[in-house]
């Protein structure tokens, strides 16, 4: 069972790592190398869209696979 808040925090402090707590390694590694290349790329405009979003489908996977 995974814990959806847990999840989302982790995502959202280092992109990637709440997909790896999932289970979704593959996921995981794209948001890993996208959000970095993001901040970068954009300035941080869309690194912040990256964060929100790669917390949000953690949460949402995990939720999903958890029966919470």
């Amino acid at each position: 069972m995974r814990n959806p808040p847990a999840a989302a925090i982790m995502s959202f402090l280092v992109p990637g790592l709440g997909q790896f707590y999932n289970g979704k390694i593959l996921r995981g590694l794209f948001w890993l190398l996208v959000t970095p290349g993001l901040w970068i790329g954009t300035g941080g405009a869309w690194g912040w869209v990256c964060h929100l979003v790669s917390a949000a489908t953690a949460y949402g996977y995990a939720k999903r696979f958890s029966g919470r």
